[in-house]
Parts: C-alpha cells; sequence; structure tokens
C-alpha cells in the first residue's frame, strides 16, 4: 500500500521517510549505540538508508549484513555500535516509514472527509513494506511484525476517523472495508505487476457513497 517519498502532496509511500545526517556538538544520548559509544558522524543515517533501499529493492531475507555494511560504507564493528542485530534494524526502517499516517491526505483542509478517504488509492507504492516484512517474517512476535501490525492498526483507525467525519452510518465497518481494499490492491498490483489501485478506488467511490447517507454527507465546498 502506501510509500512514502520526499515531502509534499505527491509524494510516494516507499521512499526513506526524511531523516538528518551529522551531528553537531557534544554527544547526546541519541549520539549513542546501545553500547553507549559514540557513533561515527553519519554512519548510522547511512546504515538505515542503506536498510531500506535494500529491503525494498532485493527483501528483507535476501540482504545480508556483509552487503548492508558495504553499502552503507561502515565496518560491522560501527554497525554493531548502533544497532544490536538485524531485526533491530528492520524494525527501524518501518518505524520511519510514514510515521504521521500519510499526513498529505488525512490533514489536507482543502479536502472534505469523502475527498480524503478517496485519496488515499492516489498515493501508493509496488507493495506496501509492512505487509513485505509480514510476508517474510513468520514470528508474529518479532519487532517489525509488530511495527507492522501496529502501523496497519493505526492507518484503519484515521480511515475509521475520517469515514466518521463524513457522516459514515458505520465507520468502523467502512474504515476497516477501505484498510483491506486498499492492502488487497497493493498485494495484487505487486504479484501481477500491474496497476489494481485504478480499479480499487472506482470500488473505494461506491463503498464510501453507499455507507454515507445523502441526508448526512456534508456539502462540498472549495475556495
Amino acid at each position: 500500500m502506501l510509500n512514502v517519498a520526499s515531502g509534499g502532496a505527491g509524494r510516494k509511500l516507499c521512499t526513506p521517510v526524511g531523516t538528518q545526517v551529522g551531528y553537531a556538538g557534544r554527544v547526546t544520548e541519541l549520539e549513542k549505540g546501545p553500547r553507549g559509544l559514540r557513533r561515527g558522524r553519519g554512519a548510522r543515517e547511512r546504515i538505515v538508508s542503506a536498510s531500506q533501499q535494500l529491503f525494498r529493492d532485493q527483501g528483507i531475507n535476501c540482504t545480508g549484513m556483509d552487503q548492508l555494511c558495504a553499502v552503507a560504507e561502515v565496518s560491522k564493528r560501527t554497525l554493531y555500535q548502533h544497532f544490536t542485530g538485524k531485526d533491530e534494524l528492520i524494525a527501524e526502517c518501518l518505524r520511519r516509514f510514514d510515521p504521521d499516517i500519510l499526513p498529505e491526505v488525512f490533514d489536507r483542509t482543502d479536502l472534505t472527509p469523502r475527498e480524503r478517504l478517496l485519496a488515499t488509492f492516489d498515493v501508493h507504492a509496488p507493495l506496501c513494506p509492512f505487509i513485505a516484512a509480514a510476508v517474510e517474517i513468520p514470528d508474529p512476535g518479532h519487532p517489525a511484525r509488530v511495527q507492522a501490525r501496529d502501523y496497519k492498526k493505526a492507518f484503519a483507525a484515521r480511515l475509521t476517523d475520517t469515514a466518521r467525519e463524513a457522516g459514515a452510518t458505520n465507520p468502523e465497518q467502512l474504515g476497516e472495508q477501505l484498510a483491506l481494499l486498499l492492502d488487497g490492491a497493493s498485494a495484487r498490483s505487486r504479484v501481477l505487476n500491474t496497476d489494481a489501485f485504478t480499479t480499487a478506488a472506482a470500488i473505494a467511490a461506491v463503498l464510501v457513497d453507499n455507507a454515507i447517507p445523502t441526508a448526512a454527507a456534508p456539502v462540498e465546498q472549495h475556495p
């Protein structure tokens, strides 16, 4: 489903959310790895950036630590000063992905609630990284699986809140339907190597219109 490139309404949801490179001043707690050692300048961000790229392009299980270190241009010693292992690194990559839950759609004030619901189908990528992680990692208790589950629940909750604002008779049901439709479109697009979101958006419009009574729907006014 969602994969966010750099900021703006047109950004896609699979590029790493903006990170800061470089540090200044005294060593803060954030600049220390799990062993309390000083991090090399920019090393942590290079590790995360390389991981995001490799996990997206070739998958989690196909990415080894040696390759990751080579792409990030760090030693294994440096990597393990920042992260206890690959599991923590995977979870960190997911944590940084769309942390505010698609604000470029849900926080827009120039769209009505109904339009915001449908606009979620305009922002997508070949495969949602949370789905990809869940497919590759069988353990439901894995930190990345927990991160994926929390994100999917939070995303559905934002859909539900918007559906309620739009006047849906059963906002919880509509929110879950749209979340399922988005995830299904993401998976089907990947399997068939085609765009399934156009069809999904048409289905979503029917679901939204059926869920919102005409009398309850707010009047759509634009400046």
